[in-house]
């Protein structure tokens, strides 16, 4: 029998998590928000389907299933209901044709700022990334983030893309998992976020050095 390859493991990781729901969000956010926040979270997942109507992931689920991911590690962390909004639209300023200022109308300018800077974060850390060292990155990426919920919503989204890492092509995957360890997980560290730095270290290692990992975790 052929061993399984750790894309297929991660694969089946992914499958075997449960469905996220937009009630499932609205719970975890009810237990610490007022009603009204809450209300104004579900409004928020609705404008970030229809904008992302159409789209998928390399999974095959709807975009949305990102979004909906990115808002529910916001809300375990009990982010305020700006920044949870701000995960769920944190792509619709890049990937759709949703401006900022519809966003600003539709919500607040305070989630627009935080969208608009996820979105410029991205930008700038892919055209940057070839020529500069992973330290400087880092500096970057802090030096532009004026809200630092900018940086836990981007490092939200890192968590659920590393999550289910295992529908990308092999070589991606190794080039995400290696980015992970040398920029996002320092930053978490750098900013008190234990568990998820402990997260992303532990799915960015078990792509990159998939038999450690295994004799690793089977002798803990």
């Amino acid at each position: 029998m052929n061993k399984p390859t750790v894309h297929s493991e991660l694969a089946l990781i992914h499958e075997a998590e449960p469905k996220l729901e937009i009630e499932d969000l609205c719970f975890a956010a009810a237990n610490y928000l007022e009603s009204k926040q809450v209300d104004d979270i579900r409004r928020a997942y609705f404008f970030a389907k229809d904008a992302h109507q159409g789209q998928t992931r390399r999974s095959g689920e709807p975009y949305i299933t990102h979004p909906l991911a990115v808002a529910h590690v916001l809300a375990m962390m009990h982010m305020d209901h700006e920044c949870i909004i701000a995960g769920l639209l944190h792509d619709v300023i890049e990937d759709t044709p949703i401006s900022r200022e519809q966003v600003a109308n539709e919500f607040s300018e305070e989630v627009a700022l935080l969208v608009d800077g996820v979105s410029k974060l991205a930008q700038a850390a892919f055209e940057t990334q070839k020529q500069a060292q992973a330290e400087n990155l880092r500096k970057m990426m802090l030096a532009m983030s004026q809200d630092i919920r900018v940086i836990i919503v981007k490092l939200a989204d890192r968590l659920h893309n590393m999550r289910t890492l295992g529908h990308l092509p092999s070589e991606k995957g190794r080039r995400i998992a290696h980015e992970t360890l040398d920029i996002y997980a320092p930053i978490a560290q750098r900013l008190g976020m234990n568990l998820m730095r402990v997260e992303l270290e532990d799915l960015g290692f078990h792509v990159l050095y998939p038999l450690r990992y295994r004799v690793l975790a089977d002798v803990v």
